[in-house]
């Protein structure tokens, strides 16, 4: 979340605004290690970060905000570190990308205890991240016809990803994720293909990978 008043670039290269959030961010960790999410108040956290209300308020509008920004932290750091990433040169990549949002559920489960509670929230962190990243690749895949839209693309196969995710892990009979992870991506294909033929979108994915 941008603070009031103050440019992105600048939060970004502030190392004051870095240091703060990083408080901010590692009491709020520490903190659910102790205590379900519903019971931890601002307060809590800003007295854990040994900070002010009002510099918590500064940079993030309540505690649902600090979680969003705090899981999208943590999924993009677990993409970085597979070395995920999407260039709209191989579709192949969202097999990639529907296990590591099938894995950084499992792994916030086995942290908190349950992501039921939080499920809005790590929804609007995961769809956000993806559809950024899904963007960034379709806006550099070649021939993309003009009339389709990649925002529409990448927002549509990011929420339908999620959504496809949650179903899977909200079974208790669930399979491991790597048994479901096709299944979901043949699914998906056909958003981020603009002409609608899965078939077509196969083709091209098989000349790419060439």
């Amino acid at each position: 979340m941008a603070s009031e008043g103050k440019p992105a670039e600048m939060e970004v290269l502030d190392p004051r605004i870095r240091r703060t959030r990083g408080l901010l961010q590692e009491a709020f960790l520490q903190l659910l290690k102790r205590k379900p999410f519903e019971e931890i108040s601002v307060q809590d956290v800003t007295e854990a970060a040994t900070v002010n209300r009002a510099t918590f308020y500064a940079h993030y509008r309540d505690k649902y905000a600090l979680l969003e920004c705090v899981a999208a932290i943590q999924f993009k750091e677990l993409l970085r570190d597979r070395g995920v990433f999407f260039d709209g040169t191989c579709l192949t990549a969202i097999r990639a990308i529907i296990l590591g949002v099938c894995d950084f559920l499992s792994m916030e489960a086995a942290g908190v205890g349950s992501v039921d509670g939080l499920d809005p929230h790590l929804q609007a962190a995961v769809v956000t991240v993806v559809r950024n990243m899904l963007l960034k690749g379709l806006e550099q895949m070649q021939g993309w016809p003009g009339a389709a839209s990649r925002e529409m693309a990448a927002t549509s196969t990011a929420w339908a990803l999620y959504g496809a995710v949650r179903d899977w892990f909200s079974r208790k009979d669930r399979a491991p994720a790597e048994k479901v992870v096709d299944d979901i991506y043949r699914f998906l294909l056909p958003l981020l293909n603009p002409v609608g033929d899965a078939s077509s979108a196969a083709a091209n994915q098989t000349r790419a990978s060439s």
